[in-house]
């Protein structure tokens, strides 16, 4: 006599279980919980895209910066900072990947070194060449929200360990 009762031997069940458990395992060790950090650095972007409307170079926006009318320093910045500062930290934000963490925390750093070099190269008018009339508003703010970022990232990248 067969059991059709659809019953499985303790044996499936156990194998079934230990198998939903290293799925769930592999999960949480490929992904990051932000809490508090996450809505942080979500402000933080924000301040970044404001910075790029305000001025950075000559009454010249962020954005015109990117694309390469304020000179090579100041667009090295703004093609970072948006790179790290707002894309990857978009894409990290909403794919909670533990690695992306790092790609954020490291590139921001690389992007607040840049930003300082910006803002110091827009101090520094006496090179021949080199606009200079100090840095705008917009600079300032991306620089100090990406320094900001580099930070919150370093905290939640280290946070798994």
């Amino acid at each position: 006599m067969s059991d059709d009762s659809g019953a499985r031997p303790p044996e499936q069940i156990d194998a079934r279980t230990a198998a939903d458990v290293e799925e769930t395992l592999g999960r949480a060790t490929r992904t990051v919980e932000f809490g508090r950090r996450g809505f942080t650095i979500a402000v933080f972007v924000f301040v970044l895209l404001i910075g790029f409307v305000l001025p950075w170079v000559d009454g010249l926006p962020g954005w015109q910066a990117l694309i390469g009318e304020a000179g090579a320093i100041p667009q090295l910045f703004a093609a970072t900072s948006a790179g790290f500062g707002v894309f990857a930290s978009a894409l990290a934000l909403a794919t909670r990947r533990w690695w992306l963490t790092w790609v954020c925390a490291t590139g921001g750093w690389f992007a607040s070194v840049d930003g300082i070099l910006a803002v110091w190269s827009q101090q520094s008018s006496g090179i021949s060449g080199v606009s200079g009339g100090g840095p705008g508003i917009g600079m300032v703010f991306a620089a100090v929200a990406m320094i900001v970022l580099a930070f919150q990232w370093m905290r939640v990248a280290w946070s798994r360990h």
